[in-house]
């Protein structure tokens, strides 16, 4: 074969190949044209991709109104709880506060978010060892009638905590607090006055079994003093018929203490009778007269006829213990002065004798014996707190002070019976209050509240700071 039939063929095959690779770009460009134009969508397709769009934005708006709502009903019925609700994290930071703690605080849970706990809620009795318990155990934790101040002043408690599990890696604790001061007050009102009733009604019936015999101790133990009289002409005549010489007996008898024996049996005698009468008087519960009065007046009085039993034993003999009263001021009360007089006296006489009973006064000659007397007011009721700097009593001994016959002095110093007297003249004939607050070693108040006057108007001038000289 020729060179230019091979060119020939070379250049054919060539052509032939360009052909080719022409034919299938075209064909390659044809179905690229036919394919967009298979995906490029119609005005009616496009419509309803777009109708869809927008309903399903719809129902995303609304499922987020939706939760919204739920969130904000939820925060709202949470908000609305009386309760004090904080939900605290590990850490002891705070997660979660509803408006009880709010209002409690004074903070917004933006404020206290992510803050400890102790620092922003210091009242609130929780420790991070009991958020540890509660969320290691997973049970939930219940603190009864928890007690924060003291006095008047004292509130009241009831703490739960629950665990709070968010996820399996994440768990929290939710602290409700419930405030039940008046809850607790009134129970223990209800306990008093029914320990008063029944202890009344036993010493009434006491009163009346022990009355006669000791009627008759006393008018025997009378009538022998007097028939061993030297004065008396029968006893003379007497002993004159029997040949006997009287000064001879009286002399045997004061020689042998017979005399002294009768004296302490008319002593304890009559002591005796007081007691019954004292116990009468608090079984009684006779109708009293309440006129308005200004609390400072028979304060003062009380002070007067007070003086002599305020005495107090000490290495320098006896001395007076200052007397400082801080009053405001104060409405009138609706009371019987007789028997307020009555409960102020026995309050000073147990301050005097509770400081004369601690160490600092027969021990300590630098230690001055002070009795502060209070006046304060609110819509409601006058307060009168009467506060010693003794050595105080324990929480056992205060919760039984008010009891009858419950006393501290030794056997034959006390019956056990004033500060009865006095919480029952406040409570039954006043329809007031009396109250004691006291720790070992911080002394004694008494607070005493008085329900003001209706019609009384404040129209004295605020007393100065001032004490008794001694």
């Amino acid at each position: 074969m020729s060179n230019a039939m091979i060119q020939y063929l070379i250049l054919v095959f060539a052509l032939s190949q360009t052909v080719a690779l022409l034919y299938l770009w075209f064909k390659k460009r044809r179905q690229a044209r036919a394919s967009d134009e298979l995906q490029k969508p119609s005005p009616e397709k496009l419509a309803l991709t777009r109708k869809q769009l927008y309903r399903e934005i719809e129902r995303h708006e609304e499922t987020e109104i939706r939760l919204q709502e739920a969130q904000t009903y939820l925060q709202c019925l949470i908000d609305s709880m009386p309760s004090v609700l904080v939900g605290i994290a590990p850490d002891g930071t705070i997660t979660h506060w509803n408006k009880s703690a709010e209002n409690a605080t004074g903070f917004t849970l933006n404020e206290t978010f992510g803050l400890p706990v102790e620092q922003v809620y210091p009242d609130l009795p929780v420790s991070m060892k009991m958020i540890h318990h509660t969320i290691s155990t997973g049970e939930p934790q219940y603190f009864k009638n928890i007690q924060s101040g003291k006095g008047s002043n004292a509130t009241f408690m009831d703490l739960t905590i629950y665990p709070l599990r968010i996820s399996e890696t994440v768990e929290d604790a939710v602290v409700l607090a419930n405030d039940v001061t008046k809850r607790v007050r009134i129970e223990n009102e209800i306990m008093q006055s029914d320990k008063m009733l029944s202890l009344g009604e036993m010493a009434a019936g006491l009163a009346h079994e022990l009355n006669n015999p000791l009627a008759g101790i006393l008018h025997n133990v009378r009538n022998i003093i007097r028939r061993t009289s030297g004065n008396h002409e029968l006893n003379q005549e007497t002993a004159a018929d029997l040949g006997i010489n009287l000064d001879d007996v009286r002399a045997y008898l004061q020689k042998r203490n017979v005399f002294s024996f009768l004296e302490n049996i008319q002593i304890g005698g009559e002591r005796a009778s007081q007691i019954v009468a004292n116990m009468l008087n608090f079984a009684r519960t006779s109708s009293v007269t309440l006129v308005e009065t200004d609390l400072r007046d028979v304060i003062e009085h009380s002070l007067e006829l007070a003086n002599n039993t305020l005495n107090l034993k000490s290495s320098l003999g006896f001395d007076l213990p200052l007397i400082y009263k801080e009053y405001t001021d104060i409405p009138k009360v609706n009371c019987a002065p007789i028997e307020i007089q009555q409960v102020i006296i026995n309050l000073l006489r147990n301050a005097a004798q509770a400081i004369n009973a601690g160490n600092g006064v027969s021990n300590n000659p630098s230690f001055k014996p002070q009795i502060t007397l209070r006046l304060k007011h609110n819509s409601e009721f006058v307060s009168l707190e009467i506060e010693d700097n003794g050595p105080g009593i324990s929480e056992e001994v205060r919760q039984h002070v008010f009891e009858p016959f419950f006393t501290t002095k030794d056997a034959g110093e006390g019956t056990g019976l004033g500060l009865a007297v006095c919480y029952f003249i406040i409570s039954e004939h006043h329809s007031g209050t009396i109250e004691v607050d006291s720790k070992p070693g911080q002394g004694t108040t008494f607070t005493v509240n008085l329900p003001v006057a209706h019609s009384a108007h404040s129209n004295t001038q605020a007393a100065p700071h001032s004490h008794l000289e001694q």
